[in-house]
């Protein structure tokens, strides 16, 4: 009589209940994901996205627990087609997730809510991570040419793009008098 009762209230569930718990992320449901974001950039990578993850969508969908819509497109790059992916989070793009020969190689971070395991955030302010630009940081080239990138302290993979007002030659790197309230707009890690 047990098994029969319970049989009634599951069999509906197993019927009707599939295509609506389909729809449902169960990576929210696991344990570590309970807390909040875990996701921060690190020398391995970002969040579980690492050199080592797969350039597919299903790996890195599943790298990120699922906290991001991916979608998915091609560019051109130094003359040589490059895949990524964007993820988003609440319809904003989040992070950027380019690579090559099959494997991740480059993450570009732009939500906020990401840290570097060291703290750093979007928004942080060059003079609270440099006293200057000389050795740390060069002028930005590509997407960031507004911006100078400046390699993380101790870090052989993170750095971090700043933008900020400077009226200077087009070009040229601001003097480090200009660049103390640039802010961070980007964090990277490369593989």
């Amino acid at each position: 009589m047990k098994s029969l009762r319970t049989l009634i209230c599951v069999l509906p569930l197993a019927l009707t209940g599939c295509s609506t718990l389909a729809s449902v992320n169960w990576s929210a449901a696991y344990p570590w994901n309970w807390f909040g974001s875990s996701v921060e950039v690190s020398e391995n990578g970002v969040g579980n996205v690492t050199a080592s993850t797969p350039l597919n969508e299903q790996a890195i969908h599943d790298a990120l627990g699922g906290a991001y819509h991916l979608r998915s497109g091609m560019k051109t790059e130094k003359g040589s087609i490059v895949r990524y992916f964007e993820a988003l989070k609440d319809d904003k793009l989040a992070l950027v997730v380019n690579g090559e020969n099959g494997a991740v190689s480059r993450i570009d971070v732009l939500d906020s809510s990401i840290a570097t395991d060291k703290g750093v955030k979007i928004g942080a302010p060059f003079n609270t991570l440099f006293d200057k630009a000389f050795g740390n940081c060069v002028k930005g080239a590509g997407d960031d040419s507004v911006g100078v990138e400046c390699k993380a302290p101790g870090s052989q993979h993170i750095s971090y793009v700043f933008i900020g007002q400077w009226s200077g030659p087009e070009g040229l790197m601001p003097s480090d008098d200009a660049l103390k309230n640039w802010k961070v707009s980007k964090l990277i890690w490369r593989r």
